[in-house]
């Protein structure tokens, strides 16, 4: 008889490392969003409400694909291969998150090259931080 065989636990105790990986996360992905209307001319203080609708369907379409992934919820949340499970996490998350764009359920698009940049500059701003990291937990342990 065959059985599935779970490679690696996964645990539902919130430590800090996770929720700070998961604060992290979200913080660079909002700030990759905002930058982004800062560098097209758009004052993010200003219209506060337009931001967090350009914000929401990227954080929401993260959690999602993390949830589902087990991005927080493995034994260890930075790791080599972290960085394999982050960047197709954030290749599907940026896909659910432009798609929540160009509904009707938030203003704004998805036009032409906008999904390469916010994937492109996702995976970079997402992989760059875990690998800073895994390098910093490396030399302090």
């Amino acid at each position: 008889m065959d059985t599935a065989v779970q490679t690696e636990a996964r645990t539902a105790t919130a430590d800090r490392e996770r929720i700070a990986t998961a604060v992290v996360d979200v913080v660079l992905i909002a700030g990759l969003v905002l930058l982004g209307r800062i560098e097209h001319g758009v004052n993010p203080i200003a219209e506060p409400i337009a931001s967090l609708e350009t914000v929401a369907p990227f954080v929401i379409g993260w959690a999602a694909i993390a949830a589902l992934a087990g991005i927080y919820t493995r034994d260890r949340p930075v790791g080599k291969e972290r960085l394999r499970l982050t960047t197709l996490s954030w290749i599907a998350a940026a896909n659910v998150g432009l798609m929540l764009r160009a509904s009707a359920l938030f203003d704004g698009g998805a036009t032409w090259p906008f999904p390469l940049v916010i994937t492109g500059f996702g995976l970079i701003v997402l992989l760059g931080w875990r690998a800073a990291y895994m390098l910093y937990r490396s030399v302090t342990n």
